[in-house]
C-alpha cells in the first residue's frame, strides 16, 4: 500500500515539474544581428565603434542552416580587421552562456570558417600587426608588374599614386595575401568562393596607392580583381573576371572604374578572345555597361548601324507588326567589335540596347513606344526562347499532393486539342508569365535609362 503525500511534499513536486515542463526555449540570435565587422588602419582604431563598419552580404550563411547562434546571452562579437595586414581580430563578449536545448554554437569554429588563419587569437598580437607588418603590401607587391598608373590629383602632403599591378597567384607571398583577402570575397562578394591558387592560369591585379613622405615610401591596397586565363582554339585566350572588389573605405571614388578599364586595356594590349566577368553584380555590370558603351561610341562603324535601327523604329509600327523586327547589330559589327575592344556578344548586346535609346528623340511617342516593344520582345526571347509561340512546348504548374512545393508538367499542344483542366491552367500560367516579362521589361527599360543618362553626363 502507497503512502499518502503531505501538502509539503506535493507542492515541491509541482515546483520540479514546472521547472522542468517550463524551462526557457533558446531562440537563438540571427548572425546579422550580434556581429560587426570593422577595417581600420591603426590600432588608435581598434574599439572605436566609429571606425569604419563594413556591410556584408550576408553572415547568417556561415551559422548553420538557420543561421543563428544558440547558447549565449546578449551577445555581442566586434570583428577588427587590418586593411595594413588584413588580419582579424574577434572581441567576444557575453552576459552569460546556457544551453537551451539546442547547445553552444562553437563561435571559434564558425568565424574560423570566414576568417581562417589571418584570424588572431590574442588582442596584443593584432595590435603589434600594425606596426610589425607596415609594409606588407608593399613587399609583396614588389614583385609585380605595374600595369597602368594614375594621378588621382590629390593635393595632399606628399605625392600619391594609383598603380594596377599584376601578379601570379601561384607564388608563396601573393597566395598568402589571397588568403587573407579571402575573408572580405567572402563577406562583400556575393555568390564567391576561394580560387585555386595552385592553378597557373589564375592572375591577380592589385590596385594599390603608393605615398612618399619624408624619404619613407608606403602602399596601400584600394582593391584587386581575380582573373582567369582560358584556352581559345587555336592559338589564343579569353579572360575571365572572377571577383572584382574596391576596399569599403575606397569605394565612390572612381578606383573601379579605373580598375576595369585597366583590365580593358590589358584584355587589348595583349590581344585575347576577348574579356568576360563571372556574374557581376547589378552594380559591376551597370559600370561595365557604361564604360563599354562609351568604348562604342567612339568606333566609327557603330553610329551608321544604330541610324539603320533608329530609321526602321520611326517608320514600322512594331505592337501591330505580324513578324518580329530584325535589330541586331550586324554580324561585322559584332566580330569587329569583339577583335577591337574584346566585348563579347553578350555585353555587346547589353550595350547595343543603350546605344539606340540614345539616338532616340523621346519626345515622340510612336518612337519610344516602338522601342520598349523592342526590348519585351528581346527580353521574351532571352527568357522563353526564340520560339516562344504557343505551338512550341508549355510550362505549366501543378499542385501535387506530396508537398507544398509546385510540379511543373511540360506538355506540346497539337491542334485543337483540349485537354479538361489543363486548358485552365495554361490560360492562368500564360497570364502570370506576361505580367511577369512586363516586370521585366520594366526593369530592363529603366536600367537603360539609367545607364544612357551616366553615359550623357560622362560625354558632357
Amino acid at each position: 500500500m502507497g503512502t499518502k503525500k503531505s501538502a509539503a511534499d506535493l507542492t515541491s513536486d509541482l515546483k520540479k515539474k514546472r521547472k522542468v515542463g517550463f524551462s526557457s526555449i533558446d531562440a537563438g540570435v540571427e548572425a546579422n544581428d550580434c556581429i560587426k565587422i570593422f577595417l581600420v588602419s591603426s590600432k588608435e582604431e581598434v574599439d572605436v565603434e566609429e571606425s569604419c563598419c563594413i556591410d556584408p552580404i550576408d553572415l547568417n550563411r556561415f551559422f548553420g542552416e538557420d543561421g543563428k547562434v544558440y547558447g549565449y546571452k546578449d551577445l555581442k562579437i566586434n570583428i577588427w580587421m587590418s586593411s595594413i595586414s588584413f588580419h582579424a581580430y574577434a572581441d567576444i563578449t557575453s552576459a552569460s552562456t546556457a544551453d537551451g536545448g539546442k547547445g553552444n554554437t562553437d563561435l571559434k569554429s564558425a568565424l574560423q570558417s570566414i576568417f581562417g588563419e589571418s584570424l588572431l587569437e590574442s588582442q596584443d598580437d593584432f595590435l603589434q600587426t600594425f606596426s610589425k607588418e607596415t609594409q606588407y603590401i608593399r613587399d609583396v607587391s614588389s614583385s609585380g608588374k605595374v600595369v597602368q598608373f594614375k594621378n588621382p590629383g590629390d593635393h595632399q602632403s606628399g605625392a600619391s599614386n594609383v598603380e594596377v599591378i599584376h601578379l601570379p597567384v601561384t607564388s608563396i607571398a601573393v597566395g598568402e595575401l589571397y588568403g587573407r583577402l579571402v575573408p572580405l570575397v567572402l563577406l562583400l562578394v556575393d555568390g564567391s568562393s576561394p580560387i585555386d591558387i595552385s592553378d597557373p592560369k589564375w592572375e591577380i591585379y592589385l590596385m594599390v596607392q603608393k605615398t612618399d613622405q619624408k624619404g619613407d615610401s608606403n602602399s596601400k591596397l584600394l582593391g584587386f580583381a581575380t582573373v582567369y586565363r582560358f584556352y581559345q582554339y587555336p592559338d589564343s585566350s579569353r579572360l575571365r573576371i572572377s571577383q572584382m572588389l574596391i576596399l569599403p573605405p575606397y569605394q565612390g571614388q572612381g578606383h573601379g572604374r579605373h580598375l576595369l578599364e585597366v583590365l580593358n586595356s590589358v584584355a587589348i594590349a595583349e590581344n585575347v578572345h576577348d574579356m568576360a566577368i563571372e556574374e557581376p553584380s547589378d552594380y559591376l555590370q551597370q559600370l561595365r555597361t557604361c564604360i563599354d558603351t562609351l568604348r562604342l561610341l567612339a568606333l566609327d562603324a557603330i553610329k551608321p548601324a544604330v541610324d539603320s535601327v533608329v530609321s526602321h523604329l520611326i517608320q514600322e509600327n512594331l505592337s501591330k507588326k505580324t513578324c518580329k523586327f530584325e535589330s541586331d547589330p550586324p554580324s561585322a559589327l559584332v566580330e569587329e567589335v569583339r577583335k577591337t575592344l574584346k566585348i563579347n556578344k553578350k555585353q555587346f548586346l547589353q550595350c547595343w540596347e543603350v546605344l539606340i535609346y540614345l539616338q532616340l528623340d523621346l519626345n515622340n511617342k510612336k518612337l519610344v513606344d516602338n522601342y520598349r516593344t523592342l526590348i519585351s520582345d528581346r527580353t521574351k526571347s532571352d527568357v522563353l526562347g526564340k520560339d516562344s509561340g504557343t505551338g512550341g512546348k508549355q510550362v505549366i504548374e501543378v499542385p501535387n499532393d506530396y508537398d507544398h512545393e509546385m510540379t511543373f508538367v511540360m506538355f506540346r499542344p497539337r491542334g485543337s486539342e483540349k485537354m479538361d483542366g489543363i486548358e485552365t491552367e495554361v490560360n492562368k500560367n500564360q497570364t502570370n508569365q506576361e505580367e511577369q516579362l512586363n516586370q521585366l521589361v520594366d526593369e530592363r527599360m529603366n536600367e537603360i535609362t539609367e545607364v544612357a543618362g551616366k553615359v550623357t553626363q560622362h560625354r558632357g
